[in-house]
Parts: structure tokens; sequence; C-alpha cells
């Protein structure tokens, strides 16, 4: 099961966080988030990074900007976090190959749904031809890190052909209950905001806890 660790923004947390080896960073690009992580990618130590999939977030933002981003600093991914429509994420795509700098072979596209008990996985049909992976989320009042997880139970809806990330309120205490989730789909587990000392600061022990229990 793969591991994203989300909303990183302080250099030496970073540092201490790399030696864990989670297969992605989330960096968020949306300047009303309180883990904007704008300029965080220019250290080298993560610029030059090949093992873990660098992923940056992005909530409604220009496609330039986002191309923009992508070549500055190699993005491996691209997570959608607003109301992005299919056609957007295939302008995204098209965009990105239509580019003759060096770029990463593939860029993944990740399309975050917030979820709640009513949530229709219907509406991700439309994105499946567009998207590589999606990510469920917990619907609440801000895009993402709200602390809060939705009831797993719901995943039992999902029948769609894309992998997906599980976030939204997932904390050390959970490794027993996303073990126990039987779903073909599941892809990975996305941590962020329960695992934080302050926004964008994660505990490296939390995280490092979490992951061996995981994988254990």
């Amino acid at each position: 099961m793969y591991l994203k660790i989300c909303g990183l923004r302080q250099t030496d947390n970073i540092k201490l966080l790399l030696p864990l080896l989670p297969d992605y960073l989330g960096f968020i690009f949306y300047k009303n988030s309180k883990r904007h992580a704008e300029g965080i990618l220019e250290k080298d130590f993560i610029k030059n990074e090949k093992s873990i999939k660098k992923t940056g977030v992005f909530v409604n933002e220009k496609l330039e900007t986002i191309k923009a981003i992508i070549e500055k600093y190699g993005l491996d991914a691209v997570q959608l976090h607003g109301d992005e429509t299919p056609e957007y994420c295939q302008q995204l795509k098209n965009v990105y190959l239509g580019s003759n700098l060096k770029l990463p072979p593939k860029l993944e596209l990740i399309k975050i749904f917030s979820v709640n008990d009513n949530f229709d996985f219907n509406k991700t049909k439309k994105y499946e031809d567009v998207c590589d992976l999606f990510l469920f989320d917990t619907k609440g009042t801000e895009r993402g890190g709200n602390g809060i997880a939705f009831n797993w139970e719901v995943l039992k809806k999902y029948n769609g052909e894309r992998p997906f990330f599980l976030s939204g309120g997932i904390s050390q205490e959970d490794t027993a209950e996303i073990k126990k989730i039987n779903h073909p789909k599941l892809y990975g587990v996305d941590i962020n905001s329960r695992f934080e000392i302050e926004p964008g600061l994660k505990n490296v022990e939390a995280v490092k806890y979490f992951i061996d229990e995981l994988r254990s």
C-alpha cells in the first residue's frame, strides 16, 4: 500500500521524513492554505529526490500556472483539489504532453472527491479516462486538512476502474482499520493534519509509527 504525506512546508521537517521512505510527498500550491509551500521545492535536496514522487496540490488553478510549476520543480504528480472538470483534466494532460522541456516520463494526475454518506460515486466515472488516480477525502469546510474521517463503509459503493488514495482525518491509531478495508482499488493512504504539530509541521515519530504499523 502506497503512502502519501501531504501539506509539507518546513525544510528541516522534510529532511527527517525522507528516510521513512514515503512514496509521495504533497506540496500545496493554494495560496489560501495554511500549508502553502511556494519556494520549498527550490531546495536542492528536494528537487534532486528521485525515489519519492513530488506532488503539487492545486485548487481551480490556471493551466499555465500549473504547467510552470511542473516545469520549475519537476513534479511527478499533480493533485486537483477543486472543481476541475474532466475537460480541464484533459487540457492539463495535453499541456504536459505538448511541452518540449525535460520532464518526468509520465505525469500522474490525481483527482480529489469530497465524500460524505450521500456521495454519488458515479460522479467519478467521467474522470476515469483523464485521471490516473482518485483521492477520496472528507467533505468539510476546508479544501482538505479538516482532520475528520468519513464513513469508510461507503467505499463499498465505489466500483470504478481507477485506484484511489484514502484520505481525511487519518491518524496513527487507524492502521488496523485501514488494513481491514478489502477493496480491490485501494491504492494507498494520504496523511496530513492528524500528524501535525502545527500546520505544515509533521510529528516525525507519529509518522514513523504509522508507516511501520501499516507496512508490517
